[in-house]
């Protein structure tokens, strides 16, 4: 287990995000998205067998957390969109996988505590850096991911996940059956652990960082599956942005 650094906000009051339903479930999940869509897994081994670590993906559609959950042989706990929790079996069943909800739109310190409680706990945490479902080739990043790993020492592993959105689909709509979708993990990296104050400056150095490893990650995962991204989501209401 990691260690607590200075400045590392406290989490202690925290209870551990529980594995059991992940691993009583991932293997049904496993095959039957795979019995849906030809789904091919690449370089997991990339993934550290043991201890914390962040999984930083792009982002394309709805599948792209189920399809990485369910492949990665480690539990993991993803930061999803605080909207996705209003309600419904999604909510309970994001709740009852200990799924950890973000508010995107301002500082959210007690999905950070939580986040950081998974890592100190030498879990896995996934995080969307683009923030967004979009075109995934990530243009843009946000410092969260950079940040927990500053936090906690945890490295990063750039994931570059393909063909889970079909060309003129909305953000929320799945690939057509039988379709390839690739998840391509990539060779960790890490960024400085820095006890509090961590300077935004060095924040943003190292997001940029990410950034563009994750983007070249993809354009590399691309040119190994022989599939490309879709494109821009087809537009939809502003509701359904949010």
């Amino acid at each position: 287990m990691i260690g607590i650094s200075p400045g590392t906000p406290h989490t202690d009051r925290l209870s551990p995000a529980g594995t059991l339903p992940f691993r009583l479930a991932r293997p049904a999940v496993a095959a039957a998205l795979r019995t849906y869509w030809r789904v091919g897994v690449h370089d997991q081994a990339y993934v550290p067998r043991s201890g914390p670590v962040v999984l930083a993906t792009n982002h394309v559609g709805v599948l792209d957390g189920p399809l990485l959950a369910a492949v990665t042989e480690r539990p993991s706990f993803a930061l999803v969109k605080k909207e996705m929790y209003d309600g419904g079996a999604v909510g309970w069943l994001l709740t009852r996988f200990g799924q950890i909800p973000i508010d995107r739109h301002a500082v959210d310190p007690t999905a950070i505590r939580r986040a950081i409680r998974v890592l100190r706990d030498d879990g896995v945490l996934v995080v969307f850096p683009e923030g967004v479902r979009g075109t995934g080739e990530v243009h843009w990043a946000k410092g969260g991911a950079v940040y927990l790993a500053m936090v906690t020492g945890a490295p990063i592993v750039p994931v570059a996940l393909i063909g889970t959105r079909d060309p003129g689909q909305d953000r929320d709509e799945t690939p057509h059956r039988g379709a390839a979708v690739h998840v391509v993990y990539g060779r960790p990296f890490t960024v400085p652990r820095l006890p509090w104050p961590r300077p935004k400056a060095l924040v943003a150095e190292h997001t940029e960082r990410l950034r563009r490893i994750l983007a070249e990650h993809v354009v590399e995962a691309q040119a190994r599956t022989g599939l490309t991204l879709p494109g821009p989501p087809r537009p939809t209401t502003i509701r359904q942005r949010q």
